[in-house]
């Protein structure tokens, strides 16, 4: 095991635990024939999508969130030990206040970390992994809880065909803390546009946005403008993190995109260099889980043995803001615990 960095030195940081949950209620897609102007064969050939899960009608984010933190526990009990800080990424929260993060830290007894929501859609989970990181450089936190959750099914209007075949619900929780020296974060790339806002928003306390634009009730979207943006953005933000960590697309074991629609993943992959059987891709299984989708499209990839330790890995996402977010990262196997012995080995405890 690798010793601890020397003092004054960056440590190294990672995902040290990792957990998801989706809800057992499956959609599919000849669930939408009887109510809107559709057919199953048609949304699969254009999005890749065979089915969703949906949350239960008392089920919320929260309880989205909750069940990828046990889910996490039971992989790993000694999890959540010295997490104090708690960051959900959503844009289907409970509520505005409380935050979603402090409901999920009272229930899975984090009581007094530091919690709060961010919003930057289906890019949050990797800005959070940002951010967590960011903290424990500050000296802010010890370990981060990552929570990306969604149940996009209570906000989503259920009779549009440009947007209901689309989205699901589900939640995926991520420890983010020290890992040996060589592994974990090497460099993360992140942005967003407001002048795209118009192309996927939904609103809040505000009727239209700044320049007029009036918005709907529920989740409204510009498909055309939307795959456009998806296409650049996560072929550049992926080219440009790659750059700053030194490498080329040939080094990249797997790359793990943002989960919303198989033609912009395959144009991405392109753009980006990597071929579609060196991506992860479980779209067809779960649709667009917004801040949720890359954590599941991990999880599946580790379970199932694709990813291993030591490989290389190029995370992007894009979504509402409009927003982009990418991330390289040496895949680590190991447990917050190996990781403390490790250190008390380093120094002789």
């Amino acid at each position: 095991m690798t010793a601890s960095p020397i003092p004054g030195t960056r440590p190294s940081l990672g995902i040290t635990a990792l957990g998801t949950y989706a809800p057992p209620r499956r959609v599919t897609n000849a669930d939408f024939e009887a109510r809107i102007d559709t057919n199953a064969e048609w949304i699969e050939s254009r999005t890749g999508i065979r089915e969703r899960r949906f949350a239960a009608p008392d089920e919320y984010t929260s309880d989205v969130g909750v069940g990828a933190v046990r889910d996490l526990l039971a992989r790993d009990p000694d999890a959540l030990l010295e997490v104090d800080a708690v960051i959900c990424a959503t844009v289907s929260p409970d509520a505005l206040m409380p935050s979603t993060a402090a409901l999920i830290a009272m229930q899975v007894g984090l009581t007094g970390a530091a919690a709060f929501d961010l919003s930057t859609a289906c890019s949050g989970f990797v800005y959070g992994l940002s951010v967590a990181q960011g903290l424990i450089l500050a000296g802010t936190a010890r370990r981060g809880l990552v929570v990306g959750a969604e149940a996009l099914s209570k906000i989503v209007d259920q009779d549009d065909r440009n947007t209901a075949i689309l989205f699901g619900d589900g939640g995926g929780a991520a420890v983010v803390g020290p890992v040996p020296q060589g592994y974990g974060f090497q460099h993360f790339v992140l942005g967003a546009d407001g002048a795209g806002g118009s192309s996927l928003y939904l609103r809040c306390a505000a009727p239209r946005l700044p320049g007029g634009f009036e918005m709907g009730e529920t989740v409204g979207m510009n498909g055309r403008e939307v795959f456009k943006f998806a296409v650049r953005v996560l072929g550049d933000s992926g080219n440009e993190v790659l750059a700053k960590t030194g490498l080329s697309s040939a080094d990249v074991d797997w790359l793990v995109p943002h989960q919303a629609n198989i033609r912009i993943i395959e144009a991405a992959c392109e753009r980006v260099g990597m071929p579609l059987s060196k991506t992860v891709v479980n779209l067809g299984r779960y649709g667009n889980t917004s801040s949720a989708t890359v954590p599941l499209a991990l999880r599946e990839a580790l379970d199932d043995g694709r990813i291993r330790d030591g490989q290389q890995l190029l995370l992007v996402a894009f979504g509402g803001g409009l927003s982009w977010a990418a991330s390289t990262m040496k895949w680590w196997g190991g447990a917050p615990s190996l990781v403390a012995r490790a250190e008390r080995e380093a120094v002789g405890v």
